[in-house]
């Protein structure tokens, strides 16, 4: 199915190589965001190999630092896209997150994302055409209870999202939350390797061992792939998607138990 966003530019932060995969391949043009230059040129450097009617770019920066964002913005004044991926995340006992980690979390995971919205959204309401994406997670409305820290800001997420698509009344520019739930990313994936040090153990022996103890709810019982998150990202990033407003989008393999 052709998505209708070839020649869309869009700006993906955190690096995120499936996402930025699947939007390339419906030939749009990736603004490839993170603070590692070497990985983002690498990217840059793979989808206009596999791509080579598209032209991905290099949107190198610590979109968490105002004068880095600033640079992006001069360099980047315009998206037609905005996916806010970027984010951290680390398994805490609430009785030891200080003051100074709560602030940590929400400046990365909320209002960087935020100070992006509020520099692109005016441009794409200009322009009648735009999407904001938020990367969220089943956390935002099913805290686990492991990182409560994070999963605060991604229920702010679902918030902010909310509120912003207010401002695109009759309009074609949308804004949504897509809402994972666990999945294989790098920082899962080193997650695991933490928690079963076991050497005996596979990578599937602990995916398993993980869904079973810390996820039973998941109809899947596994680990969503990237690549899957991807695909629903692109069609959502597209005019087809236009009737989503607003939504908060579950992909979390069943794992919220409520209708709604």
């Amino acid at each position: 199915m052709d998505m209708g966003i070839k020649g869309k530019a869009a700006l993906v932060t955190g690096s995120t190589k499936a996402i930025a995969i699947e939007l390339a391949k419906e030939g749009a043009d990736v603004l490839v965001n993170g603070r590692n230059e070497q990985e983002v040129q690498q990217l840059v450097t793979e989808l206009k190999a596999a791509y080579p009617a598209t032209s991905p770019q290099a949107a190198t920066g610590d979109i968490v630092d105002p004068k880095q964002r600033e640079a992006l913005f001069s360099q980047f004044p315009a998206v037609d896209i905005l996916i806010n991926n970027m984010g951290i995340f680390q398994p805490m006992a609430y009785e030891t997150i200080d003051d100074e980690t709560w602030e940590r979390f929400f400046k990365t995971n909320v209002l960087a994302a935020n100070a992006l919205v509020k520099f692109y959204l005016p441009k794409m309401l200009a322009a009648d055409f735009g999407r904001v994406i938020f990367i969220a997670s089943e956390e935002a409305i099913m805290p686990s209870g492991e990182m409560p820290q994070y999963s605060m800001t991604k229920t702010m997420q679902l918030s902010l999202a909310k509120s912003l698509s207010k401002l695109t009344k009759g309009t074609h520019v949308t804004v949504n939350t897509i809402m994972p739930g666990s999945t294989m990313t790098e920082g899962v994936r080193a997650m695991l390797e933490e928690m079963y040090p076991d050497p005996s153990l596979t990578l599937a022996d602990k995916e398993k061992l993980f869904m079973a103890n810390n996820r039973p709810l998941s109809q899947i019982q596994r680990l969503i792939d990237p690549v899957e998150i991807g695909r629903l990202a692109a069609f959502v990033s597209s005019p087809y998607a236009s009737a989503f407003s607003g939504a908060a989008i579950r992909m979390d393999g069943g794992m919220v138990p409520t209708i709604y």
